[in-house]
C-alpha cells in the first residue's frame, strides 16, 4: 500500500532501527517507546490488522510469532515481555498496518489498559 507507513519502513523508503527481519516480516524500534525494549514487528505483506490476519499469505503469521520468540531471546527478555497488537480506533491502533509491540526490560503492570 503506498501511503501505509510500515509499507514504507518495511520498503526502506523511511528510515528506521531494524533488529530482525525474514521473508515474512520486518522488527524495528518503536520511535517512542513504551518500556526499556519495544520493538514492532510487522508483516511485509500488507494487511490492516489483526482481524485480517487470515488474508496473509501462508505461514506469515507462524513465522511473525516464531520471530517473536527470536527477537526477545536476542534482546536478553529473560525474565518474560509483552506482546500486544491493537485492532481498530477503539483500541488506539495508530498505523492501519497489522503490527506486534514486543514489551519488555522491566517488569510490567498487572493491568491490560
Amino acid at each position: 500500500m503506498s501511503d501505509c507507513l510500515f509499507c514504507k519502513i518495511v520498503a526502506g523508503e523511511i528510515p528506521s532501527s531494524k533488529v530482525y527481519e525474514d521473508e515474512y516480516c520486518y522488527a524495528f524500534r518503536d520511535i517512542a517507546p513504551q518500556a526499556p525494549t519495544h520493538i514492532l514487528v510487522v508483516p511485509k505483506a500488507h494487511v490492516s490488522d489483526i482481524a485480517h490476519a487470515g488474508d496473509l499469505p501462508a505461514g506469515t503469521v507462524e513465522a511473525i510469532l516464531s520471530a517473536i520468540g527470536k527477537i526477545a531471546a536476542q534482546e536478553k527478555l529473560e525474565n518474560g515481555f509483552r506482546v500486544v497488537s491493537n485492532c481498530g480506533p477503539d483500541a488506539c491502533q495508530s498505523v492501519p498496518h497489522l503490527h506486534f509491540h514486543i514489551l519488555g526490560g522491566r517488569k510490567m503492570g498487572d493491568r491490560m489498559a
